[in-house]
């Protein structure tokens, strides 16, 4: 579009996944991947061979790296290192769980979501209404 001012790179935000392989394949053939200087890479698959403890150190990393705007994981991982999930309470990097193609999304274990219903249901109190 002609009239419109690129992007700058130092202003620009990733997007980071923890996922199972195709979840995380979709989203780089989507143009989600990077590969910094350092090759650090925004993204990490999750396989049998993985330990919580991998899982963990790159929530922290991506969760601290200040290159990274939104950070998607799968949920059936979130569960896995849930308190590490709800205990997170910054707006960026966001935390957004998405299903996988194994594990269906259940909304029950969605800190997102919980955390909207406990504001709703606050708000509704503090304003006498329920």
């Amino acid at each position: 579009m002609a009239g419109r001012t690129p992007i700058a790179s130092k202003s620009s935000a990733l997007i980071a996944m923890i996922a199972d392989e195709d979840t995380v394949t979709g989203f780089l053939l989507a143009g989600v991947g990077n590969v910094d200087l350092r090759r650090k890479t925004n993204y990490l698959i999750v396989d049998s061979k993985t330990t919580v403890k991998a899982i963990e150190d790159t929530f922290k990393e991506f969760t601290s790296r200040e290159d990274i705007a939104i950070v998607l994981i799968s949920q059936y991982i979130a569960n896995m290192i849930r308190f590490l999930v709800d205990s997170y309470n910054k707006p960026v990097p966001a935390i957004l769980e998405i299903p996988s193609k194994d594990h269906p999304y259940d909304p029950a274990h969605d800190s997102v979501l919980s955390r909207v219903k406990y504001l709703f249901s606050a708000e509704s109190v503090a304003s006498g209404r329920r």
